[in-house]
């Protein structure tokens, strides 16, 4: 009993093929010879049944696993042994009086190798609109404040985050005396 792609197949026979090509060409002494050698993708054949309680059960299962060949869908096949990464290049069903309720099918699948690209996607953050995140998070940039009537280094505390004192410490203005129309730093 196998999976391919969770549908159940009842197995009779699994193989599966691994080869490289290997160049005819002289290779010089003293250099490598894996240049010559080129791994193929590995090739896995199924022979076995589809069983379903009624033959038509049995077609829909045939027909979700030709969606997936037709679509190129990456499956992967858990048996005797196991395929990940293999899609399903070919179906041979057939039918015949002894099985009712299915067919008989050999199935052909051909690894697909994934590789891993070097190219890394940089972060980018998410710009707010209109307010200001109230974070624990240092940043490295200066923030200055236009101060404009009413503005008190506790109004300034809550707006931008910062503690009264490191206000006070940046900016050396008493708290009663901050001129308008100057520029503290907040952050």
């Amino acid at each position: 009993m196998g999976k391919l792609a969770g549908y159940k197949i009842s197995n009779i026979e699994e193989s599966f093929t691994n080869s490289v090509d290997v160049t005819s060409y002289p290779v010089e002494k003293g250099l490598p010879i894996t240049d010559g050698v080129k791994r193929q993708p590995k090739t896995f054949s199924i022979s076995g049944h589809i069983l379903a309680k009624t033959h038509s059960d049995a077609m829909k299962i045939y027909n979700a696993l030709e969606k997936k060949q037709n679509s190129g869908t990456i499956v992967t096949y858990v048996g005797r042994t196991t395929a990940k990464n293999v899609i399903i290049t070919s179906m041979n069903p057939s039918f015949n009086s002894s099985i009712a309720n299915g067919m008989d099918i050999s199935i052909n699948l051909q690894e697909i190798r994934i590789a891993k690209s070097p190219y890394v996607k940089k972060k980018t953050t998410k710009k707010q609109s209109g307010k200001k995140s109230k974070s624990n998070k240092k940043k490295s940039k200066k923030v200055y404040h236009k101060v404009k009537r009413g503005d008190t280094y506790w109004g300034l505390s809550r707006k931008y985050g910062t503690p009264i004192s490191t206000l006070r410490k940046w900016n050396k203005y008493p708290d009663r005396r901050i001129p308008l129309n100057v520029k503290l730093r907040v952050k």
